[in-house]
């Protein structure tokens, strides 16, 4: 039998690492954009590349939000945000739209792609 994965959302850099500190196998983080939290903190791209850096070194996944349902008006400097993303190497997308899918199909080739619905 798979052991469930604990699955941990982290909000800041600090909460990223106390996550993982205290046994996270794997947290989600959402970005300045494409995310819901609007007005939440979200990770800066410096702190999301320091955060993959620190869960890595424990053994840690990262998933990276962009749960957003897009209208073409949000969709400007997509390719460019995942382009970078995948610079700093997260280990899988939570995507929601699949217009935004789409459009990164040929960047999003180093992590896995993970569909969400608010209804799950």
């Amino acid at each position: 039998m798979r052991k469930p994965e604990l699955l941990v959302p982290a909000s800041s850099l600090e909460v990223l690492k106390v996550a993982v500190i205290f046994g996270a196998d794997a947290v989600y983080i959402g970005g300045e954009v494409f995310g819901l939290r609007a007005k939440a903190k979200n990770f800066s791209m410096e702190d999301m590349k320091e955060g993959v850096e620190f869960a890595h070194e424990h053994g840690v996944k990262v998933y990276v939000t962009a749960n957003i349902l897009a209208h073409n008006q949000d969709l400007e400097g997509v390719r460019a945000y995942f382009a970078e993303l995948k610079e700093i190497g997260p280990d899988a997308l939570i995507i929601s739209d699949p217009g935004i899918s789409l459009r990164i199909e040929g960047i999003k080739t180093r992590c896995a792609d993970h569909c969400r619905s608010g209804n799950l």
